[in-house]
Parts: structure tokens; C-alpha cells; sequence
């Protein structure tokens, strides 16, 4: 017997409360396992699985009747020598760049929307949201309208100020351009709700403070809703870069496939599409559908390690 039962008592209390506590922690991770099972599931299936299938057929060669036979390397290296596919990535690379544009148009309009006293914000977030929800092929056909060289609404505002009239989408020289700024005008209202929101979490304390201090509205954005804002612009230019990348629809749908420029304009998911259900050469646009996931990767990899630099957490 102890001589000191309570002691003993509580030793013993001590070495079970570890082995009762455990249960419920299992449970509950039993239970979120089967919670994210579904997504985990989900993403195996059509997201895992696909991306490893395709890097297999990459090595393959399909023929014209099915099937598929093992060539090693070659599509990798007729990816490579491809002329067509450096010229398919800049264009890739010039949309990356023009669709970064929407960011700062859609942070002015934000911190505009954002002041003190001003009716009707939820009009004007639907109006600029509503180009964003509009499908591809809809926004594609009412631009061709806009851009058309004979009968185009933007041709005839330009008469006015005696500007000749051009043909946007068919001219190499502007087509890019052209179809950059359609991109532009149909995702800015997108990152405009997120600047929104990232905006109303700001603290008024910081604002009230300024203002007590002689700050003006151009002094506090730059110094304040920018600043406090970068963890969203964070967000918003990685999900950018990757739509960027992988435009295809509204260049498909603007461009037709009788167009003088279609070669000027093509994306690498262009040019993925015409390998694989055109030309039939499945095997190449595999190789070049995984070269793209790794440059989106190896971007989206160099954002997170900049954004130590720029972006103010807290």
C-alpha cells in the first residue's frame, strides 16, 4: 500500500487521461477525412489521373484508326524545333501580359466604388461583374461586330475625328492587341469584387487616422489600400497569369479559322486543339499540354517566392 494514496491515485489518473483523450482526436480525424474524401476523390479522378495519362501518351504516337505505338522523346523534340509553338507562347506570354492589366483598372475602380457615401455601388459591381458571367462565344461575336472593318461600330466612332477605318481582328499588327483588350474589359469586373471585399476588410481606423493627420485620398491609397491590399493583389495576379495562359475560347471564337491572322493570334492551347483533334497528332499535343502545365507551374512557383518581398501579411 502507498503511503500516499492521493499521489498514487492521481499518477494513475494521470497515465489513462492520455489514452481517454486520444479517442475523440481519432474520431474527429476519421470524421475530416471522410469530409475531404469526396474532393480527394474528385481530384484523383479527373485531375491526377488525366495529368499522369497524359504524360504517358506524350511518349506515344497515336494512329489514324486508334491505338497508339511508344516513340521515346520525339514529340518533346517536335515540340522544341516547332517554329509554330515559339510563336503560339509569345502570343501566350503578350495576352499573360495584356490580362495583368485588368488588376490596376479593376484596384482604381474598387477604391472608387469604396467611398463614403456613394449610392448605387451594387448597380455599378453588377454592371462591371455581368461581362465576367457573359459566355465566351457571346462576348466573342458582339466584339467581332464592334471590331468589324466595314460596319463596325467602333470604325464609325472613329470616322468622326477622321481616323480611317481598320480591320482589327484581321490585321496582324492589331489583332493581339485587339483581342487583349476583350479580355481586359471581361475579366476586370471579376477582380473587382475581390479588391471590393479585400477593401472592406481594411480597418476605417487607418482611414480616420490619415485624414486626422492631412492625408488626401491619393496619399491613403498608396500608402494605406495598397499596402494592406497586396495579399489580395497576390491572389488575383496568380489566378490571372493561369487564365492567361490557358486563353483559348475567346480567341477561337474571334478568329474563325479562315482569318488571315489566325497564326499571329494562336495560343499554345490553341495550337494544342489543332494538333490533337485536327492534324491528329494526339502524341505531339500531349507533349505540349504538359510543357504548358510545367510553365504554369514554374510562374505560379516564382510569384510565391517574389511575394515575400511585396506582399504585407498583417
Amino acid at each position: 500500500m502507498s503511503l500516499f494514496p492521493a499521489t498514487a491515485a492521481a499518477k494513475s489518473a494521470g497515465r489513462r487521461a492520455p489514452r481517454t483523450a486520444a479517442r475523440p482526436v481519432r474520431r474527429g480525424q476519421r470524421a475530416a477525412y471522410g469530409f475531404i474524401a469526396p474532393l480527394g476523390i474528385g481530384f484523383g479522378v479527373f485531375y491526377f489521373w488525366p495529368m499522369i495519362q497524359t504524360f504517358y501518351f506524350s511518349f506515344t504516337e497515336f494512329g489514324p484508326f486508334g491505338g497508339h505505338t511508344w516513340t521515346g522523346t520525339d514529340n518533346y523534340a517536335r515540340v522544341l524545333r516547332d517554329v509554330t509553338v515559339w510563336q503560339a507562347l509569345g502570343n501566350t506570354l503578350i495576352y499573360c501580359g495584356i490580362g495583368l492589366v485588368a488588376l490596376p483598372l479593376a484596384i482604381v475602380v474598387a477604391a472608387l466604388l469604396n467611398r463614403r457615401g456613394l449610392r448605387g455601388v451594387a448597380v455599378y459591381r453588377a454592371l462591371y461583374f455581368v461581362p465576367f458571367v457573359t459566355l465566351p462565344v457571346a462576348v466573342g461575336l458582339v466584339w467581332n461586330w464592334l471590331y468589324n472593318g466595314d460596319f463596325g461600330l467602333l470604325n464609325e466612332i472613329l470616322g468622326w475625328f477622321g481616323v480611317d477605318r481598320h480591320y482589327w481582328v484581321s490585321d496582324p499588327s492589331t489583332a493581339v492587341l485587339a483581342i487583349g483588350a476583350v479580355m481586359v474589359w471581361s475579366t476586370t469586373g471579376y477582380y473587382l469584387i475581390i479588391f471590393m471585399a479585400g477593401i472592406k476588410s481594411i480597418p476605417r481606423d487607418y482611414y480616420e487616422a490619415a485624414e486626422l493627420d492631412g492625408a488626401g485620398p491619393v496619399r491613403r491609397f498608396f500608402t494605406i489600400t495598397l499596402p494592406l491590399l497586396s495579399p489580395t493583389l497576390f491572389f488575383a495576379s496568380v489566378i490571372c497569369m493561369i487564365q492567361s495562359l490557358q486563353t483559348f475560347d475567346l480567341i477561337f471564337i474571334m478568329m474563325g479559322e479562315k482569318n488571315p491572322a489566325v497564326g499571329e493570334t494562336q495560343s499554345v492551347v490553341g495550337l494544342f486543339y489543332t494538333w490533337a483533334f485536327i492534324e491528329n497528332a494526339q502524341g505531339a499535343a500531349a507533349a505540349l499540354a504538359f510543357l504548358l502545365m510545367l510553365l504554369i507551374a514554374g510562374l505560379t512557383y516564382l510569384q510565391f517566392r517574389l511575394q515575400r518581398k511585396w506582399v504585407h501579411y498583417g
